[in-house]
């Protein structure tokens, strides 16, 4: 279900928030169009923390360390990135509304970027939105091969931690598939969502200063939240 918010009307970071405790987000139809969609999927993506899977290669790639992953440094990079083409995505619905939106969000402690460097160079990340227990994630990108999928690994790791209950990811790809990621019924989303807004989460229980090292984030990755 998506219903049309004209570019007249302004959203806050609050009301943001509030959509997002009742289980809906906002999309544009594409970069230069500044109307908002709220979306609310019949079926809704989430990556259950509890079982996450990192493929073998993967891990390799994670563990060696080969990238430096960080969170928060350049979140407007990230923004950035994400809008820009991928083989895959031709367009972005990421406008200068949803730049500013979530710039807000940021600087409230409620939106983070978890990025991937190969030297000082900015090679992929991600950044989502989080409330309690939950994490909504927003969009990620890479220029460099499996720099994305280090950065999911090092966000569950992250909501791990900090005791988070839903990772949400709106869809699933396949790409999302090969993590473990399953569709659920909006009913099903709303017991989750309910139950993980009503807690707390700790975002910083691992640093956010200081890069946490590959081996330390699949440990983490893999573990269940309730046995962190």
């Amino acid at each position: 279900m998506a219903s049309r918010e004209t570019a007249l009307v302004d959203i806050t970071p609050e009301v943001l928030l509030k959509a997002y405790a009742c289980g809906i987000f906002p999309m544009a139809e594409s970069a230069d169009d500044p109307a908002l969609y709220w979306i609310e999927p019949e079926r809704r993506g989430i990556l259950p923390l509890g079982c996450f899977h990192v493929p073998a290669r993967l891990a390799r790639t994670v563990r060696s360390d080969r990238f430096t992953v960080c969170v928060n440094r350049n979140f407007d990079a990230v923004i950035e990135g994400c809008a820009e083409p991928q083989r895959d995505r031709a367009r972005t619905w990421i406008n200068d509304r949803i730049r500013s939106l979530y710039r807000k969000l940021h600087e409230r402690g409620h939106c983070h970027s978890v990025e991937v460097y190969a030297e000082e160079d900015l090679v992929g990340g991600l950044y989502g939105v989080s409330l309690g227990r939950a994490f909504f994630g927003e969009s990620m990108f890479h220029r460099a091969r499996d720099a994305s999928k280090v950065a999911l690994v090092h966000l569950v790791a992250r909501l791990n931690a900090g005791g988070f209950q839903l990772l949400d990811t709106q869809f699933v790809t396949d790409h999302l598939k090969t993590f473990g990621a399953v569709e659920v019924s909006r009913r099903a989303y709303h017991k989750q969502l309910e139950a993980a807004v009503s807690g707390v989460g700790n975002f910083a229980a691992l640093p956010l200063d200081r890069p946490v090292a590959g081996a330390e984030a699949i440990r983490l990755a893999a573990a269940p939240a309730s046995s962190v």
